[in-house]
């Protein structure tokens, strides 16, 4: 890969670490791609169909669609029918000496499959277990099929809309999927800490839905934190029409004022100090009692001038703003160019490829984009070799049941 970082002295946080990753579609591809991210030595074990987000459209090469592309790099790629016996073997000889084991399907198959953490714990004690699904184990929904769309319904998101905008609807983006995943990786990460400390592994399980419910009543439960009537759940300044970008004479603002202070130079900067000083607006407290009517105020003072002016007065004035970014602009914007945001590579399939690089980044063990998304079975051979199999023994491996 082009323009890929390397510092063997100090490689990344989770260097050394072993991980067996069954998982496909969102969930977790982006939580193992985190894991690789920060260097752990993740094979992602396929069926011989692929991960299903291979195959979403658009694509340069098959089985290597956008989608995948973007949730899957530093990662090994290696097919096991685990309908055949030899193969499932294999992945038993594999788990042996993992150090995680991570899988996206419902208990009952992970059961039959032969795949469930008490089969895995036998094989290896100190395994790490994690899987991520869609409601909690022992509930009377453990086994329903769940995907984004049915956890922002049934989380609260839509019904948070509904009350925001009139009408429910979804975020546009897998963002249940999206924001599992990376708790997922959060809790991998903490349970191979207790692991170090303990010498034992231990079972993992992310339910979608009480997570991504728990994310949304951190301020959502508002005054039901106090046991009030659930008609108080909501917090008012997020869920009010007029909170959204403002407009400027030829686009948009966002800002965002939360103290005193803030909007003491907030008023000045839109040319109304006076305003620090009325009893309405004076202190936070009152502000927060005419927040619709503050918004609405900003709306129009905004429309009088261009973007640029107001950007300029309020940087200024230190009030946290910015201007919107349209995802067609993204790959060309200027402050993007200047932080090294966007990596890019050759793919040897797909040609060349752009992806996000890193964000979070380490002083003396820095994650590393080493290698490309694979293609489906692309290290197969490799891998099993590793784990000592003869040719003969790959060749029967690899056969389809």
């Amino acid at each position: 890969m082009s323009n890929t970082t390397s510092n063997a002295k100090h490689p990344g946080p989770l260097s050394g670490l072993k991980v067996i990753d069954l998982t496909q579609y969102i969930l977790g591809p982006v939580c193992t791609q985190i894991l690789g991210d920060m260097g752990a030595d993740v094979i992602k074990v396929e069926t011989p169909e692929g991960d299903l987000n291979r195959d979403i459209e658009p694509q340069r090469y098959p089985h290597m669609s956008a989608l995948f592309l973007g949730m899957n790099r530093n990662k090994r790629s290696v097919v096991l029918d685990l309908h055949n016996p030899q193969a499932k073997a294999a992945l038993y000889k594999m788990v042996k000496s993992a150090d995680v084991f991570i899988h996206s399907t419902r208990k009952k198959a992970a059961q039959k499959l032969g795949i469930d953490y008490a089969t895995l714990s036998a094989i290896n004690p100190r395994l790490i277990y994690a899987a991520g699904q869609g409601y909690t184990t022992g509930g009377p929904d453990e086994d329903r099929p769940a995907y984004n769309d049915v956890i922002q319904g049934e989380s609260g998101i839509s019904g948070i809309n509904y009350l925001a905008h009139g009408e429910p609807y979804y975020f546009p983006m897998a963002f249940c999927d999206k924001f599992c995943g990376y708790v997922l990786a959060s809790s991998v990460s903490m349970a191979l800490y207790s692991r170090e400390k303990t010498g034992v592994g231990q079972q993992v399980e992310l339910p979608m839905l009480e997570t991504v419910m728990s994310f949304n009543l951190i301020e959502h439960l508002w005054t039901g934190q106090f046991d009030q009537p659930k008609e108080s759940l909501g917090y008012g300044r997020t869920l009010m029409k007029e909170r959204k970008p403002f407009a400027t004479q030829e686009g948009y603002i966002c800002l965002m004022a939360t103290s005193d202070l803030q909007w003491g130079r907030l008023f000045k900067a839109l040319g109304a100090p006076e305003m620090a000083t009325d009893p309405r607006y004076e202190k936070l407290v009152q502000c927060s009692m005419h927040f619709p009517q503050l918004y609405a105020w900003i709306a129009e003072k905004l429309q009088s001038n261009t973007t640029q002016y107001w950007l300029k007065a309020l940087n200024d004035a230190d009030i946290p703003c910015g201007q919107i970014r349209m995802l067609p602009d993204l790959p060309t914007d200027a402050y993007l160019k200047q932080t090294g945001f966007f990596h890019t590579y050759e793919h040897e399939k797909t040609g060349h490829m752009i992806t996000p690089s890193i964000p979070i980044k380490y002083s003396e063990t820095p994650g590393q984009i080493r290698t490309p998304p694979p293609i489906l079975s692309e290290h197969t051979h490799e891998v099993l070799a590793e784990y000592g199999f003869d040719e003969q023994q790959i060749k029967l491996i690899q056969r389809s049941s």
